[in-house]
């Protein structure tokens, strides 16, 4: 089977949901605990970002502009979802060379209660705002460039 070839959408849709992803990381960390330390939290999800907006994004395209709005939100949907597993995956590595788990489905039953602990500020008006408004533009953003480079 042969792997399809790049196309402008799926192009467009990386760099659109990695603006997305670096936006909705930023609105995301002045909700984040004190003592949390922020280091490349933005970069790491708006590489991730790039990659489910590719993957995902781009994809959907041709379904007009109503329904590239519906697919721009359900990348972002994505986006975060990978992202907090990203996250708490990473929390769970650190914590488990410290030794902090009795055995391995300890260990992976916390990853799903990190993912749970992270989850609380996307509840905040400013992120949600990001996440759709981004969302939406993506989508027509990828949807127009769908359109104009075949």
């Amino acid at each position: 089977m042969a792997t399809p070839m790049p196309t402008g959408a799926k192009a467009m849709a990386a760099i659109s949901f990695a603006v997305v992803g670096w936006l909705t990381a930023n609105a995301y960390v002045p909700n984040m605990p004190e003592e949390t330390a922020v280091g490349a939290f933005r970069e790491l999800t708006a590489v991730l970002g790039a990659i489910i907006g590719w993957k995902v994004m781009g994809n959907s395209v041709g379904k007009g502009y109503l329904g590239a709005v519906g697919s721009g939100w359900k990348t972002v949907v994505v986006l975060v979802f990978f992202a907090l597993l990203f996250f708490g995956i990473y929390e769970m590595l650190r914590q488990s060379v410290k030794m902090r788990y009795d055995g391995p489905f300890e260990a992976v039953v916390d990853v799903f209660n990190q993912m749970l602990t992270r989850s609380v500020p996307l509840g905040s008006v400013g992120v949600i705002l990001v996440m759709a408004v981004g969302g939406a533009v993506a989508g027509i953003l990828t949807e127009n460039a769908s359109r104009r480079w075949r």
